[in-house]
């Protein structure tokens, strides 16, 4: 047992952190509420573009609250969304930005997926990359 409580839910809760804290540096926002919501919204347009099993793959490897922020609210039966271009990507992303324009949607993008790419092994980010269309594969790269 931790200081805190379960080791296991501090770790999470530490791991989490550690996502949100590198998306808002690679931004360079200092607004962790807004890397929050970055992160959030583009593990979900990634997921809903991939298979259900490549979706599973992924979210394996991901921590445990990071993996419960990207399993929120997924529909299966509506998975893959086939999105080709990278306009369709950053308008999907943008929607959790109505009101607060993301400026350089290419940047925050780029940012979390450099974030993944830091956590998740390369094997994994390969394939998840590869699902994509180059234009959108042009957005993930810093």
């Amino acid at each position: 047992m931790s200081a805190l409580g379960l080791k296991i839910i501090d770790e999470s809760v530490q791991a989490a952190n550690v996502w949100i804290n590198e998306v808002d540096a690679r931004t360079g926002w200092e607004h962790k509420q807004r890397a929050y919501r970055l992160l959030r919204q583009v593990l979900h347009v990634i997921r809903d573009h991939l298979s259900v099993d490549e979706a599973a793959q992924l979210g394996a490897q991901l921590p445990i609250l990071i993996r419960g922020i990207y399993y929120e609210r997924w529909d299966p039966s509506k998975t893959p969304v086939q999105e080709r271009s990278a306009e369709g990507f950053v308008t999907r992303v943008q929607a959790a930005f109505d009101t607060d324009p993301l400026g350089d949607a290419h940047q925050a993008i780029a940012a979390v997926v450099a974030t993944m790419d830091a956590h998740v092994s390369k094997g994994e980010m390969d394939d998840v990359k590869r699902s994509f269309s180059k234009e959108i594969q042009q957005l993930f790269e810093t």
